[in-house]
């Protein structure tokens, strides 16, 4: 069962690396890539929504959310295109993928706004302006 999961795993990282090459395909519709984008950045993302230490709901994200998302996603990418994009990250599995420290850099850029926009926020709900 373990060796069944490990490998469903794998199989849904490489699926996520072709979904991330489809976005990047002009055939692909712009509301297929506005979402692919979203889940891509989302599942390689080393921040999550619900955090992994909570008990139950840490993993529901993982297990539930990203393979959802992953599913719609492949349903709105043009079947050439799809297929096109997993042959061609089978290829670049055999030969290494390649490592994209600018894409990190806004993953961690997002996160951080959205952390500095929710403080914010939070400051605001505690101490409005009228208050002060």
């Amino acid at each position: 069962m373990l060796a069944r999961l490990k490998s469903q795993a794998r199989r849904l990282k490489a699926e996520t690396f072709a979904l991330y090459l489809a976005s990047r395909h002009p055939a692909t519709p712009w509301y297929a890539k506005l979402l692919v984008a979203f889940i891509v950045a989302y599942a390689f993302s080393p921040i999550d929504l619900i955090p992994d230490f909570v008990p139950v709901l840490g993993y529901l994200d993982d297990l539930v959310l990203i393979p959802l998302g992953i599913l719609l996603a492949v349903r709105l990418v043009p079947p050439p295109v799809l297929a096109e994009c997993r042959a061609e990250a089978e290829e670049m599995a055999a030969n290494g993928r390649p490592v994209s420290r600018t894409a990190g850099f806004a993953i961690v850029g997002i996160w951080v706004a959205l952390v500095v926009l929710g403080l914010l926020w939070a400051y605001e709900m505690a101490w409005p302006l009228s208050d002060r």
